[in-house]
């Protein structure tokens, strides 16, 4: 008899569901603190349905779209787990411009408009 939805998955079910090694699952507990399962007595692991959702979402990232450790971090940073959810569910997500090149391109516009007043001004 299979498990409903809502259910509570153990580590080796979630990782069957996800289609990675338990080790993978265990691996990503230490490099992304937004995962963070139940842990019953002797240290069990227990996901839930939304814990599920996020590490498809990690999943597809990572194994799919060829996201890095630090860029899947840096989606969650900016965009929090609801944008993981929905990456799992098949959006597409677009890697992200760093801080550095929004403010480059930012000082680029604005030194454009700098030149365009000057000239107006000089008449």
């Amino acid at each position: 008899m299979a498990k409903g939805p809502e259910a509570f998955r153990t580590i080796s079910e979630a990782a069957d569901e996800l289609n990675v090694p338990q080790h993978v699952l265990r691996f990503w507990e230490t490099k992304f603190s937004f995962i963070r399962p139940m842990k019953r007595a002797g240290g069990r692991r227990f996901y839930r349905p939304s814990d599920i959702a996020v590490l498809r979402g990690v999943r597809r990232l990572l194994h799919e779209d060829g996201y890095t450790i630090k860029g899947v971090q840096r989606v969650h940073r900016e965009h929090g787990s609801r944008h993981l959810i929905a990456a799992g569910e098949g959006a597409r997500v677009e890697p992200q411009t760093s801080t550095r090149d929004r403010l480059v391109a930012s000082l680029t516009e604005l030194e454009a408009l700098k030149q365009r007043l000057d000239a107006l001004l000089r008449g």
